[in-house]
C-alpha cells in the first residue's frame, strides 16, 4: 500500500481542491524530499476517482491505485539501468493512444525523472502537448531542474517535503481536543466559533478532514498501533484517551460525512451519539 501524504498537508489540500473543481492538471512535476511515489499515487487516484470528493480513497479505482494494480495507472521506472531504455519510452508512446480500460483517464507516473535523457524528454513533451485528452503525467524528481525547461513550462509544479508537513492545523487540533472531552458543550462552542469566523467552505473542509485524520489515528492507537503519525500524534493520543472505540468510530464517520458547511448539524449529531 502506498504511503500517502497526510490529509492536512499542503500537497493533499491543493490536489483535492483542484480535483474537486475539475482543474487538476494533466501534467505535473512533483518534487521534494517526501515519499514522491506515494504522493504521485494520491494524484493518480484523484484523476481516476469517481466520487465527488476526490480522491475518496475508498472506491474501486482509488483502492486499485493505492494497491498498485489499476490497469490505467502505470509507473514508469527501470531499476536495472541508469536511463530508461528506448523500448520503454516507445512502449509508453504507443500505450498512451490506447483508450483507458476502466477509468476515464490514464495516468503515467515517471518515478525518477533523472532516468529521462534529452531525447526521451522531447518525446514526452510532444505527448504532453498533443496527446489524447484522457492522458495524464506525473514527473517525480528530487529537483525540477532534472527536466528540460520546455517540459517544466508545460507542467504544474508541486512540491512535497514531508518534514514541513507535520503540523496539524490549529483549528483542527482545537476541534479534536474539544471532541476528546467527550461532552457536547465544548464541541458546540468551538463549532460556533468556527462558524463566526466566516471561513471559506474549502478551509472548513480542510479542518474537518484534518480532524478526521486525527480521529482515525486515535482509533488505530486504541487498536494497538505503537507509534502515532507525527502529523497528529499528540492530538490523536488525546482523543484515544478521552473517547471509547465506539465513539471514535462514530466520530470518524461523522467527520467524513460533513464537508464544512453544516457545522450546526455536526454538533447535533455529536450530541446524539454521546
Amino acid at each position: 500500500m502506498a504511503q500517502l501524504p497526510a490529509e492536512n498537508s499542503t500537497l493533499a489540500r491543493a490536489v483535492r481542491r483542484a480535483a474537486e473543481q475539475g482543474r487538476l492538471s494533466h501534467a505535473i512535476v512533483l518534487s521534494g524530499d517526501g515519499d514522491l511515489l506515494g504522493a504521485a499515487r494520491f494524484i493518480a487516484a484523484s484523476h481516476v476517482c469517481e466520487e465527488e470528493s476526490k480522491p475518496c480513497l475508498r472506491c474501486r479505482h482509488c483502492r486499485k491505485v493505492l494497491e498498485g494494480i489499476h490497469p490505467d495507472v502505470t509507473v514508469i521506472r527501470d531499476t536495472e539501468h541508469r536511463e530508461l531504455t528506448v523500448d520503454a519510452v516507445r512502449a509508453l508512446r504507443q500505450d498512451v493512444y490506447i483508450r483507458p480500460n476502466e477509468a476515464a483517464r490514464k495516468v503515467y507516473i515517471i518515478a525518477d525523472s533523472h532516468q529521462l535523457n534529452e531525447r526521451d524528454q522531447n518525446v514526452l513533451l510532444k505527448i504532453v502537448e498533443e496527446g489524447p485528452p484522457y492522458a495524464a503525467f506525473v514527473f517525480c524528481t528530487d529537483s525540477p531542474s532534472a527536466l528540460l525547461e520546455t517540459v517544466r513550462s508545460r507542467c504544474v509544479l508541486l512540491k512535497y517535503d514531508a518534514v514541513s508537513e507535520d503540523a496539524l492545523p490549529p483549528e483542527a487540533e482545537q476541534l479534536c481536543r474539544a471532541f476528546a472531552r467527550g461532552k457536547v458543550l465544548p464541541v458546540t462552542a468551538y463549532l460556533v466559533a468556527l462558524e463566526n469566523r466566516r471561513m471559506k467552505r474549502e478551509e472548513l473542509r480542510d479542518v474537518l478532514r484534518s480532524a478526521w485524520c486525527a480521529a482515525a489515528e486515535a482509533l488505530l492507537l486504541q487498536m494497538g498501533k505503537q507509534t502515532p503519525d507525527p502529523a497528529c500524534g499528540e492530538t490523536a493520543q488525546a482523543l484515544a484517551r478521552g473517547l471509547t472505540a465506539r465513539q471514535l468510530r462514530q466520530l470518524t464517520a461523522l467527520l467524513e460525512k460533513y464537508s464544512g458547511h453544516v457545522l450546526g448539524a455536526l454538533a447535533v449529531e455529536w450530541e446524539e451519539l454521546l
